[in-house]
């Protein structure tokens, strides 16, 4: 079974969709560079500020999905995010970054999860497709057993609840669903080599269709686990949603096999002793 298309009739009151950006979100990040055309919602870099969205609420468990069109031409130095934070320095967040890059190569998906603000769980990859020409879908699915990373309904990461091996999970706090771009050329092209070419500014990336299928907690001192807990009456807590079917399964796999070009978990460079849920 799909897990994205699977959305029962016993519904909770808690959960949402709509993609109408003014009714699920908000400018947090210089508002001005933003332009609202009903669903679209144009995000533009120059030389004096990149911007950036929040969701006026925060959710904790379901689906967050927004189409994306990123920027064209030479994007170097730049970063396009789609990602979901909680407040505070002990944060959860679970990142889609998209790394410009110079003109005729492939823009990198870096992924990351936080947990309590602990992050340093980077995975890239590379894209089979061009994601300058048109608009792609890029999903969060997560629960309380595992959350996983979707390009075009196929998962390219999934991060596991292992709890019991004393690894952090991001389970309590609500997280809001951001986007944003901005400046990065210290890191994000070629590890900084590549820098910002101002000559090809605004840069642009295009945001829409945004679907927010998800426990809603609102006020966030609302107890977690009473609304959004394990419950028979909450889709994502099914049976069927706590691992991948066997067909996205083998598309995870060769999604591993062929696009991944970095992952934490075998830096053996960075980190002596792998974290805890890499073994």
């Amino acid at each position: 079974m799909n897990f994205l298309s699977y959305f029962p009739i016993l519904l909770v009151s808690s959960v949402v969709s709509c993609t109408n950006f003014d009714e699920l979100f908000q400018p947090n990040w210089a508002p001005h560079h933003i332009l609202i055309e009903g669903d679209y919602a144009n995000l533009t870099l120059d030389s004096l500020s990149g911007c950036g969205y929040e969701s006026k609420k925060k959710y904790l468990f379901g689906e967050a999905t927004a189409q994306i069109k990123l920027v064209e031409g030479d994007s170097a130095g730049t970063v396009t995010a789609f990602y979901m934070s909680s407040e505070g320095p002990n944060h959860d967040e679970l990142d889609f970054e998209f790394l410009g890059n110079i003109s005729g190569q492939p823009y990198l998906l870096q992924t990351n999860v936080y947990t309590n603000g602990t992050g340093n769980r980077e995975q890239r990859h590379t894209l089979w497709f061009d994601p300058t020409i048109d608009f792609h879908t890029y999903s969060f699915f997560w629960n309380r057993h595992f959350i996983v990373f979707l390009v075009d309904r196929i998962p390219i990461r999934v991060f596991e609840n292992k709890e019991e091996n004393g690894v952090a999970y991001p389970k309590n706090q609500a997280m809001g669903v951001r986007g944003s771009i901005w400046n990065a050329d210290d890191w994000a092209t070629q590890g900084g080599r590549v820098k910002t070419n101002w000559s090809n500014a605004p840069f642009v990336a295009t945001f829409r269709s945004f679907e927010i299928k998800a426990c809603e907690l609102e006020p966030e001192t609302e107890d977690a686990e009473a609304k959004c807990g394990l419950s028979k009456q909450l889709w994502w807590d099914k049976p069927s949603l706590r691992g991948l079917s066997r067909h996205k399964a083998h598309q995870l796999k060769w999604v591993r096999a062929r696009h991944l070009l970095y992952d934490y978990c075998k830096d053996t460079v960075r980190s002596k002793e792998l974290p805890k849920e890499c073994v």
